[in-house]
Protein backbone atom coordinates (compact mmCIF):
# COMPACT_ATOMS: atom_id res chain seq x y z
CA UNK A 1 0.00 0.00 0.00
CA UNK A 2 1.36 3.29 -0.93
CA UNK A 3 2.44 5.95 1.53
CA UNK A 4 0.62 9.25 2.27
CA UNK A 5 2.34 12.70 2.28
CA UNK A 6 1.48 12.52 5.90
CA UNK A 7 3.34 9.82 6.66
CA UNK A 8 6.64 10.79 4.86
CA UNK A 9 6.34 13.06 7.69
CA UNK A 10 7.31 10.33 10.20
CA UNK A 11 10.86 8.36 10.27
CA UNK A 12 11.59 5.66 7.68
CA UNK A 13 12.39 3.55 10.59
CA UNK A 14 9.40 3.45 13.24
CA UNK A 15 11.67 3.19 15.89
CA UNK A 16 13.77 5.81 14.89
CA UNK A 17 12.26 8.00 17.21
CA UNK A 18 12.26 5.48 20.57
CA UNK A 19 15.52 5.81 23.21
CA UNK A 20 17.61 2.78 22.40
CA UNK A 21 16.54 -0.56 24.37
CA UNK A 22 17.63 -0.73 27.66
CA UNK A 23 18.06 3.02 28.39
CA UNK A 24 14.49 3.53 30.08
CA UNK A 25 15.61 3.82 33.98
CA UNK A 26 19.14 3.94 33.37
CA UNK A 27 19.79 7.86 34.82
CA UNK A 28 17.79 8.56 38.05
CA UNK A 29 14.56 6.15 37.22
CA UNK A 30 15.12 8.13 33.68
CA UNK A 31 16.22 7.49 30.26
CA UNK A 32 19.81 7.84 29.75
CA UNK A 33 19.21 10.30 27.09
CA UNK A 34 18.36 12.70 29.36
CA UNK A 35 21.85 12.76 31.06
CA UNK A 36 23.13 13.65 27.52
CA UNK A 37 20.66 16.48 26.68
CA UNK A 38 20.92 17.93 30.35
CA UNK A 39 24.54 18.03 30.04
CA UNK A 40 24.44 19.85 26.59
CA UNK A 41 22.49 22.63 28.34
CA UNK A 42 24.38 22.54 31.31
CA UNK A 43 27.35 24.01 28.89
CA UNK A 44 24.89 25.86 26.67
CA UNK A 45 23.18 28.14 29.87
CA UNK A 46 27.19 28.11 31.24
CA UNK A 47 27.99 29.77 27.70
CA UNK A 48 24.46 31.66 26.97
CA UNK A 49 23.53 33.26 30.56
CA UNK A 50 27.30 33.58 31.45
CA UNK A 51 27.50 36.30 28.54
CA UNK A 52 24.13 37.69 28.91
CA UNK A 53 25.07 38.59 33.04
CA UNK A 54 27.51 40.71 31.70
CA UNK A 55 26.20 42.00 28.18
CA UNK A 56 24.08 44.78 29.34
CA UNK A 57 26.56 45.98 31.21
CA UNK A 58 29.15 45.63 29.53
CA UNK A 59 27.05 47.67 27.36
CA UNK A 60 26.77 50.54 29.62
CA UNK A 61 29.92 50.32 30.35
CA UNK A 62 31.90 53.33 29.26
CA UNK A 63 34.40 53.17 26.21
CA UNK A 64 37.44 53.90 28.27
CA UNK A 65 36.76 51.02 30.35
CA UNK A 66 35.87 48.57 27.32
CA UNK A 67 32.35 48.82 27.30
CA UNK A 68 30.27 50.61 24.35
CA UNK A 69 29.27 53.42 26.39
CA UNK A 70 24.97 53.02 26.17
CA UNK A 71 23.30 54.99 28.19
CA UNK A 72 20.72 51.95 30.76
CA UNK A 73 17.82 52.17 28.99
CA UNK A 74 19.18 51.77 25.44
CA UNK A 75 21.92 49.32 27.05
CA UNK A 76 18.65 46.86 28.51
CA UNK A 77 16.72 47.80 25.14
CA UNK A 78 19.30 46.17 22.78
CA UNK A 79 20.49 43.37 25.07
CA UNK A 80 16.50 42.95 25.04
CA UNK A 81 16.19 42.91 21.48
CA UNK A 82 19.12 40.10 21.10
CA UNK A 83 17.00 38.39 23.05
CA UNK A 84 14.08 38.48 20.56
CA UNK A 85 16.39 37.97 17.78
CA UNK A 86 17.66 34.77 19.58
CA UNK A 87 14.04 33.18 20.35
CA UNK A 88 12.64 34.42 16.77
CA UNK A 89 15.40 32.21 14.87
CA UNK A 90 13.75 29.45 17.03
CA UNK A 91 10.89 29.13 14.39
CA UNK A 92 13.56 28.44 11.46
CA UNK A 93 15.18 26.11 13.22
CA UNK A 94 12.29 23.98 14.38
CA UNK A 95 11.26 23.76 10.74
CA UNK A 96 14.70 22.81 9.69
CA UNK A 97 14.81 20.67 12.04
CA UNK A 98 11.39 18.76 10.95
CA UNK A 99 12.20 18.78 7.10
CA UNK A 100 15.67 18.69 6.42
CA UNK A 101 18.05 18.17 9.32
CA UNK A 102 16.34 16.34 11.94
CA UNK A 103 16.24 17.16 15.60
CA UNK A 104 20.30 15.83 16.23
CA UNK A 105 21.78 17.41 13.53
CA UNK A 106 20.18 20.65 13.88
CA UNK A 107 21.51 20.52 17.36
CA UNK A 108 24.28 19.86 16.94
CA UNK A 109 25.01 22.60 13.97
CA UNK A 110 23.04 24.88 16.13
CA UNK A 111 25.51 24.47 19.07
CA UNK A 112 28.54 24.68 16.45
CA UNK A 113 27.34 28.53 15.67
CA UNK A 114 26.82 29.43 19.13
CA UNK A 115 30.44 28.35 20.45
CA UNK A 116 31.69 30.33 16.79
CA UNK A 117 29.60 33.09 17.81
CA UNK A 118 31.04 33.46 21.55
CA UNK A 119 34.71 33.29 19.58
CA UNK A 120 34.07 36.23 17.38
CA UNK A 121 32.61 38.03 20.82
CA UNK A 122 35.76 36.97 22.64
CA UNK A 123 37.92 39.22 19.97
CA UNK A 124 37.91 42.98 21.07
CA UNK A 125 36.38 45.21 18.20
CA UNK A 126 32.58 46.38 18.67
CA UNK A 127 32.13 44.80 15.05
CA UNK A 128 33.14 41.50 16.33
CA UNK A 129 30.68 41.82 18.85
CA UNK A 130 27.77 41.81 16.50
CA UNK A 131 29.04 39.69 14.41
CA UNK A 132 29.15 37.26 17.15
CA UNK A 133 25.80 38.30 18.64
CA UNK A 134 24.52 37.38 15.14
CA UNK A 135 26.22 33.65 15.43
CA UNK A 136 25.05 33.36 19.09
CA UNK A 137 21.24 33.96 17.68
CA UNK A 138 21.38 31.74 14.87
CA UNK A 139 22.65 29.01 16.84
CA UNK A 140 20.31 29.18 19.87
CA UNK A 141 17.32 29.02 17.34
CA UNK A 142 18.44 25.85 15.91
CA UNK A 143 19.49 24.33 19.10
CA UNK A 144 16.86 25.65 21.96
CA UNK A 145 13.27 24.46 20.36
CA UNK A 146 14.88 21.01 19.03
CA UNK A 147 16.95 20.29 22.30
CA UNK A 148 13.66 20.55 24.71
CA UNK A 149 11.65 18.54 21.94
CA UNK A 150 13.83 15.76 22.16
CA UNK A 151 13.87 15.52 25.46
CA UNK A 152 9.95 15.07 24.49
CA UNK A 153 10.56 11.62 22.44
CA UNK A 154 12.17 9.96 25.42
CA UNK A 155 8.81 9.77 27.11
CA UNK A 156 5.40 8.47 26.42
CA UNK A 157 2.78 11.25 26.65
CA UNK A 158 0.85 9.28 29.23
CA UNK A 159 4.22 8.67 31.27
CA UNK A 160 4.34 10.00 34.87
CA UNK A 161 7.59 10.67 34.77
CA UNK A 162 7.99 13.47 32.01
CA UNK A 163 6.89 16.43 34.44
CA UNK A 164 9.90 15.61 36.49
CA UNK A 165 11.98 14.79 33.62
CA UNK A 166 11.34 18.18 32.01
CA UNK A 167 12.26 19.33 35.65
CA UNK A 168 15.69 17.41 36.00
CA UNK A 169 16.27 18.58 32.27
CA UNK A 170 15.85 22.22 33.75
CA UNK A 171 18.15 21.96 36.77
CA UNK A 172 20.64 20.97 34.29
CA UNK A 173 19.64 24.33 32.62
CA UNK A 174 20.08 26.23 36.21
CA UNK A 175 23.30 24.61 36.97
CA UNK A 176 24.56 26.31 34.06
CA UNK A 177 22.63 29.40 34.92
CA UNK A 178 24.23 29.62 38.37
CA UNK A 179 27.91 28.75 37.12
CA UNK A 180 28.11 30.91 34.14
CA UNK A 181 27.24 34.25 35.17
CA UNK A 182 30.11 33.36 38.19
CA UNK A 183 32.97 32.63 35.86
CA UNK A 184 32.23 35.08 33.03
CA UNK A 185 31.35 37.92 35.61
CA UNK A 186 34.44 37.82 37.65
CA UNK A 187 36.05 37.65 34.30
CA UNK A 188 34.98 40.39 32.61
CA UNK A 189 34.93 42.87 35.65
CA UNK A 190 38.16 41.84 36.62
CA UNK A 191 40.64 41.08 33.26
CA UNK A 192 37.81 42.49 30.80
CA UNK A 193 34.36 42.00 29.42
CA UNK A 194 35.72 39.58 26.21
CA UNK A 195 37.81 37.65 28.77
CA UNK A 196 34.07 36.75 29.89
CA UNK A 197 33.05 36.12 26.46
CA UNK A 198 35.85 34.05 26.20
CA UNK A 199 35.10 31.42 28.55
CA UNK A 200 31.23 31.11 27.60
CA UNK A 201 33.14 29.92 24.06
CA UNK A 202 35.31 27.27 26.28
CA UNK A 203 31.64 26.69 27.86
CA UNK A 204 30.12 25.97 24.40
CA UNK A 205 32.88 23.47 23.17
CA UNK A 206 32.44 21.72 26.37
CA UNK A 207 28.72 20.98 25.78
CA UNK A 208 29.03 20.06 21.90
CA UNK A 209 32.12 17.46 23.00
CA UNK A 210 29.91 15.52 25.40
CA UNK A 211 26.59 15.83 23.28
CA UNK A 212 28.78 13.82 20.30
CA UNK A 213 29.69 11.53 22.76
CA UNK A 214 26.70 10.34 23.93
CA UNK A 215 24.44 10.63 21.10
CA UNK A 216 23.80 7.17 20.77
CA UNK A 217 21.68 7.36 24.29
CA UNK A 218 19.41 9.87 22.07
CA UNK A 219 15.93 9.27 20.43
CA UNK A 220 15.35 10.50 16.71
CA UNK A 221 19.01 10.70 16.05
CA UNK A 222 17.79 9.00 12.54
CA UNK A 223 15.13 11.57 11.34
CA UNK A 224 16.94 13.53 9.71
CA UNK A 225 17.32 14.68 5.97
CA UNK A 226 18.44 11.19 4.94
CA UNK A 227 14.97 9.70 6.45
CA UNK A 228 13.44 12.01 4.09
CA UNK A 229 15.15 10.77 1.18
CA UNK A 230 14.71 6.86 1.97
CA UNK A 231 10.63 8.20 1.64
CA UNK A 232 11.59 9.24 -1.08
CA UNK A 233 12.61 6.40 -2.89
CA UNK A 234 9.71 4.28 -1.30
CA UNK A 235 7.16 6.39 -2.19
CA UNK A 236 8.65 9.05 -5.13
CA UNK A 237 4.99 9.92 -6.62
CA UNK A 238 3.66 11.38 -3.12
CA UNK A 239 6.98 12.92 -2.28
CA UNK A 240 6.94 15.02 -5.73
CA UNK A 241 3.23 15.71 -4.93
CA UNK A 242 4.08 17.12 -1.30
CA UNK A 243 6.43 20.34 -1.96
CA UNK A 244 6.92 20.66 2.44
CA UNK A 245 9.01 17.57 1.55
CA UNK A 246 11.08 18.19 -1.04
CA UNK A 247 14.24 19.46 -0.64
CA UNK A 248 14.23 23.67 -1.18
CA UNK A 249 10.54 22.98 -1.06
CA UNK A 250 8.33 26.52 -0.31
CA UNK A 251 7.82 26.67 3.07
CA UNK A 252 11.60 26.22 3.93
CA UNK A 253 12.31 28.78 0.59
CA UNK A 254 9.94 31.08 2.36
CA UNK A 255 11.66 30.91 5.68
CA UNK A 256 15.20 31.31 4.16
CA UNK A 257 14.10 34.16 1.63
CA UNK A 258 12.56 36.29 4.64
CA UNK A 259 15.36 36.08 6.44
CA UNK A 260 17.54 37.21 3.87
CA UNK A 261 15.47 39.56 2.59
CA UNK A 262 14.94 40.95 5.98
CA UNK A 263 18.71 41.07 6.55
CA UNK A 264 19.36 42.81 3.18
CA UNK A 265 16.58 45.15 3.88
CA UNK A 266 18.35 45.77 7.11
CA UNK A 267 22.02 46.39 5.91
CA UNK A 268 20.72 48.48 3.03
CA UNK A 269 18.96 50.67 5.45
CA UNK A 270 21.70 50.91 7.69
CA UNK A 271 24.13 51.78 5.14
CA UNK A 272 21.70 54.41 3.77
CA UNK A 273 21.58 55.83 7.44
CA UNK A 274 17.64 55.03 7.59
CA UNK A 275 17.93 51.94 9.99
CA UNK A 276 19.10 53.62 13.56
CA UNK A 277 19.56 50.90 16.77
CA UNK A 278 16.02 52.06 18.06
CA UNK A 279 14.77 51.38 14.24
CA UNK A 280 16.05 48.31 14.54
CA UNK A 281 15.42 47.71 17.96
CA UNK A 282 11.48 48.75 16.91
CA UNK A 283 11.39 46.79 13.84
CA UNK A 284 12.04 43.33 15.99
CA UNK A 285 9.49 44.01 18.46
CA UNK A 286 7.10 44.49 15.65
CA UNK A 287 8.04 40.96 13.99
CA UNK A 288 8.11 39.05 17.46
CA UNK A 289 4.52 40.22 17.97
CA UNK A 290 3.49 39.37 13.73
CA UNK A 291 5.27 35.89 14.21
CA UNK A 292 2.99 34.30 16.65
CA UNK A 293 0.14 35.56 15.14
CA UNK A 294 0.85 34.40 11.88
CA UNK A 295 1.91 31.07 13.86
CA UNK A 296 -1.24 30.04 14.52
CA UNK A 297 -2.98 31.27 11.92
CA UNK A 298 -1.28 29.13 10.01
CA UNK A 299 -1.59 25.89 12.21
CA UNK A 300 -5.49 26.16 13.03
CA UNK A 301 -6.41 26.59 9.51
CA UNK A 302 -3.68 23.71 8.24
CA UNK A 303 -5.16 20.45 6.92
CA UNK A 304 -2.69 18.43 8.73
CA UNK A 305 -3.77 19.62 11.87
CA UNK A 306 -7.00 17.27 12.88
CA UNK A 307 -9.94 18.70 14.55
CA UNK A 308 -9.23 16.97 17.91
CA UNK A 309 -5.53 18.51 18.06
CA UNK A 310 -6.90 21.89 17.00
CA UNK A 311 -9.26 21.68 20.33
CA UNK A 312 -6.42 21.41 22.18
CA UNK A 313 -4.43 24.58 20.06
CA UNK A 314 -7.01 27.01 22.19
CA UNK A 315 -5.93 26.42 25.42
CA UNK A 316 -2.73 26.21 24.29
CA UNK A 317 -3.09 30.11 23.53
CA UNK A 318 -3.48 30.74 27.58
CA UNK A 319 -0.26 29.08 27.51
CA UNK A 320 1.53 31.18 25.37
CA UNK A 321 0.26 34.43 26.95
CA UNK A 322 0.86 33.60 30.68
CA UNK A 323 4.26 32.14 29.31
CA UNK A 324 4.97 36.15 27.56
CA UNK A 325 3.68 37.88 30.79
CA UNK A 326 6.21 35.58 33.34
CA UNK A 327 9.15 35.87 30.81
CA UNK A 328 8.99 39.60 30.08
CA UNK A 329 9.78 39.57 34.14
CA UNK A 330 12.88 37.20 34.04
CA UNK A 331 14.75 37.89 31.06
CA UNK A 332 15.13 41.13 32.87
CA UNK A 333 16.73 39.59 35.89
CA UNK A 334 19.41 39.79 33.17
CA UNK A 335 18.81 43.50 32.34
CA UNK A 336 17.13 45.92 34.60
CA UNK A 337 17.84 43.59 37.55
CA UNK A 338 21.51 43.98 36.69
CA UNK A 339 21.48 47.87 36.32
CA UNK A 340 19.72 48.16 39.03
CA UNK A 341 22.35 45.62 41.18
CA UNK A 342 25.27 47.50 39.65
CA UNK A 343 24.30 51.07 40.99
CA UNK A 344 21.57 50.45 44.11
CA UNK A 345 22.72 47.28 45.68
CA UNK A 346 25.77 46.61 47.80
CA UNK A 347 27.85 44.04 46.51
CA UNK A 348 29.33 42.50 49.85
CA UNK A 349 27.73 39.77 52.02
CA UNK A 350 29.48 39.25 55.33
CA UNK A 351 32.79 41.38 54.50
CA UNK A 352 32.77 39.50 50.73
CA UNK A 353 32.72 41.50 47.44
CA UNK A 354 31.75 40.35 44.50
CA UNK A 355 31.08 41.63 40.96
CA UNK A 356 27.28 42.75 40.51
CA UNK A 357 26.94 39.89 37.69
CA UNK A 358 27.00 37.56 40.79
CA UNK A 359 23.75 38.31 41.76
CA UNK A 360 22.42 36.76 38.15
CA UNK A 361 23.80 33.55 39.77
CA UNK A 362 21.24 33.84 42.60
CA UNK A 363 18.64 32.99 40.34
CA UNK A 364 20.22 29.75 38.55
CA UNK A 365 21.29 28.88 42.50
CA UNK A 366 18.01 29.04 44.03
CA UNK A 367 16.28 27.31 40.49
CA UNK A 368 19.42 24.22 40.90
CA UNK A 369 18.10 23.66 44.71
CA UNK A 370 14.47 23.92 43.90
CA UNK A 371 13.57 21.82 41.09
CA UNK A 372 14.70 18.18 42.42
CA UNK A 373 12.73 19.51 45.32
CA UNK A 374 9.89 20.15 43.07
CA UNK A 375 10.48 17.19 40.56
CA UNK A 376 10.42 14.41 43.12
CA UNK A 377 7.29 16.03 44.62
CA UNK A 378 5.62 15.83 41.14
CA UNK A 379 6.74 12.45 40.89
CA UNK A 380 5.37 11.40 44.83
CA UNK A 381 2.05 13.05 44.00
CA UNK A 382 1.86 11.10 41.04
CA UNK A 383 -1.82 11.75 39.00
CA UNK A 384 -2.85 14.13 42.17
CA UNK A 385 -0.38 17.08 41.49
CA UNK A 386 -1.82 20.43 39.96
CA UNK A 387 -2.91 21.04 36.48
CA UNK A 388 -0.59 22.07 34.15
CA UNK A 389 -2.43 25.67 33.78
CA UNK A 390 -2.37 26.12 37.98
CA UNK A 391 1.17 25.35 37.58
CA UNK A 392 2.05 27.59 35.20
CA UNK A 393 -0.37 30.40 36.46
CA UNK A 394 0.91 30.33 40.11
CA UNK A 395 4.47 30.91 38.08
CA UNK A 396 3.33 34.05 36.69
CA UNK A 397 2.43 35.08 39.86
CA UNK A 398 5.65 34.78 41.81
CA UNK A 399 7.47 36.05 39.42
CA UNK A 400 5.11 39.24 39.35
CA UNK A 401 5.40 39.46 43.28
CA UNK A 402 9.23 39.46 42.79
CA UNK A 403 8.97 43.03 40.86
CA UNK A 404 6.41 43.79 43.96
CA UNK A 405 9.11 42.97 46.15
CA UNK A 406 11.56 45.14 44.66
CA UNK A 407 9.02 48.37 45.18
CA UNK A 408 10.13 48.21 49.47
CA UNK A 409 13.91 48.85 48.86
CA UNK A 410 13.73 50.93 46.32
CA UNK A 411 11.05 53.24 47.81
CA UNK A 412 11.70 56.25 49.89
CA UNK A 413 14.59 57.50 48.94
CA UNK A 414 15.33 61.48 47.59
CA UNK A 415 18.26 60.72 45.38
CA UNK A 416 19.82 57.70 43.21
CA UNK A 417 23.12 57.20 45.55
CA UNK A 418 21.06 54.51 48.08
CA UNK A 419 22.47 51.12 48.13
CA UNK A 420 20.25 48.28 48.98
CA UNK A 421 20.82 45.04 50.93
CA UNK A 422 21.83 42.13 48.52
CA UNK A 423 19.26 40.16 50.32
CA UNK A 424 16.37 41.83 49.07
CA UNK A 425 17.28 40.79 45.00
CA UNK A 426 18.71 37.90 46.40
CA UNK A 427 14.92 37.75 47.87
CA UNK A 428 13.37 38.44 44.17
CA UNK A 429 15.31 36.02 42.80
CA UNK A 430 14.28 33.34 45.08
CA UNK A 431 10.60 34.36 43.97
CA UNK A 432 11.40 34.50 40.59
CA UNK A 433 13.09 31.28 40.13
CA UNK A 434 10.34 29.27 42.40
CA UNK A 435 8.24 30.78 39.16
CA UNK A 436 10.62 29.49 36.57
CA UNK A 437 10.55 25.86 37.91
CA UNK A 438 6.93 25.57 38.00
CA UNK A 439 6.17 27.81 34.67
CA UNK A 440 8.72 26.61 32.04
CA UNK A 441 8.86 22.93 32.97
CA UNK A 442 5.09 22.61 32.61
CA UNK A 443 4.87 24.95 29.63
CA UNK A 444 7.54 23.04 27.70
CA UNK A 445 6.11 19.15 28.77
CA UNK A 446 2.56 20.82 28.28
CA UNK A 447 4.32 21.81 24.56
CA UNK A 448 5.09 18.83 23.58
CA UNK A 449 1.80 17.44 24.98
CA UNK A 450 -0.53 19.66 23.08
CA UNK A 451 1.78 19.52 19.74
CA UNK A 452 -0.04 19.01 16.78
CA UNK A 453 1.83 15.95 15.07
CA UNK A 454 2.76 17.38 12.21
CA UNK A 455 4.23 20.62 13.65
CA UNK A 456 6.19 18.85 16.38
CA UNK A 457 9.33 20.82 16.69
CA UNK A 458 7.73 23.57 15.33
CA UNK A 459 5.21 23.58 18.24
CA UNK A 460 8.12 23.78 20.61
CA UNK A 461 9.66 26.80 18.33
CA UNK A 462 6.06 28.61 19.26
CA UNK A 463 7.03 28.25 22.73
CA UNK A 464 10.02 29.48 21.96
CA UNK A 465 8.40 32.63 20.27
CA UNK A 466 6.51 33.37 23.51
CA UNK A 467 10.20 33.92 24.61
CA UNK A 468 10.66 36.89 21.39
CA UNK A 469 7.54 38.27 22.33
CA UNK A 470 8.09 38.61 25.69
CA UNK A 471 11.64 40.05 25.01
CA UNK A 472 10.14 42.07 22.43
CA UNK A 473 7.81 43.92 25.10
CA UNK A 474 10.62 44.54 27.42
CA UNK A 475 12.55 46.00 24.68
CA UNK A 476 10.31 49.10 24.68
CA UNK A 477 8.84 49.03 28.14
CA UNK A 478 12.35 49.18 29.51
CA UNK A 479 13.26 52.10 27.34
CA UNK A 480 11.63 54.15 30.60
CA UNK A 481 14.14 52.83 33.06
CA UNK A 482 15.58 55.12 34.97
CA UNK A 483 13.07 58.26 33.39
CA UNK A 484 10.41 56.84 36.11
CA UNK A 485 11.06 55.76 39.88
CA UNK A 486 12.16 52.71 40.45
CA UNK A 487 9.41 51.88 42.70
CA UNK A 488 6.56 52.95 40.00
CA UNK A 489 8.47 50.80 37.33
CA UNK A 490 8.61 47.74 39.54
CA UNK A 491 5.16 48.35 41.15
CA UNK A 492 3.47 48.34 37.57
CA UNK A 493 5.22 45.61 35.70
CA UNK A 494 4.60 43.23 39.20
CA UNK A 495 0.98 44.11 39.52
CA UNK A 496 0.45 42.98 35.67
CA UNK A 497 2.15 39.87 35.87
CA UNK A 498 0.03 38.86 38.92
CA UNK A 499 -3.13 39.69 37.05
CA UNK A 500 -2.28 37.79 34.12
CA UNK A 501 -1.87 34.48 36.70
CA UNK A 502 -5.13 34.83 38.54
CA UNK A 503 -6.72 35.10 35.45
CA UNK A 504 -5.42 31.80 34.15
CA UNK A 505 -6.77 30.45 37.78
CA UNK A 506 -9.78 31.86 36.64
CA UNK A 507 -9.94 29.88 33.39
CA UNK A 508 -8.55 26.69 35.07
CA UNK A 509 -12.15 24.77 34.67
CA UNK A 510 -11.99 25.24 30.60
CA UNK A 511 -8.57 24.67 30.20
CA UNK A 512 -8.85 21.56 32.37
CA UNK A 513 -11.72 20.44 29.86
CA UNK A 514 -10.23 21.73 26.85
CA UNK A 515 -6.77 19.96 27.29
CA UNK A 516 -7.89 16.64 28.53
CA UNK A 517 -6.62 14.01 28.63
CA UNK A 518 -3.65 16.14 28.99
CA UNK A 519 -2.85 17.13 32.11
Amino acid sequence: MSRTSTDIDEPADPEADQPPPGDDHAFLGHPRGLATLSGLEVWERFSFLGMQAILVLYFADTVANGGLGMDPGTAASVSAAYGTMVYLVSVAGGWLADRILGSYRAVLWGGILIACGHYAMAVPTAGMTWVGLGLISAGTGLLKPNVASMVGKLYRTDDERRDAGFALYYMGINIGAFAGPLITGWLGEHQGWHWGFSAAAIGMTAGLIQYVLGRRHLAGREHSATSVSEAAALAPDAMRSSPRLRPGGPPVMKIIGSCLAFAVLATALALAGRLTMDGFVDLLTLVSVIAPVVYFAVMFRSPRVTAEERGRLRPYVVLFLASVAFNFILFQAYSTMMLLASTNARTEILGFHFPASWYASALGAFEVLLAPVVAALWVRMGTRQPHSSNKIAIGVILGGLSFLLMMIPTSGHSGDTYQMAAWWIVGSYLLLGLGDILLETSGMSATTKLAPKAFSSQTMALWFLSLALANGIQAQVVKVYGEVSNPVYFGVNGAVAVAVGLAVIALAPWLRRTMHPVH
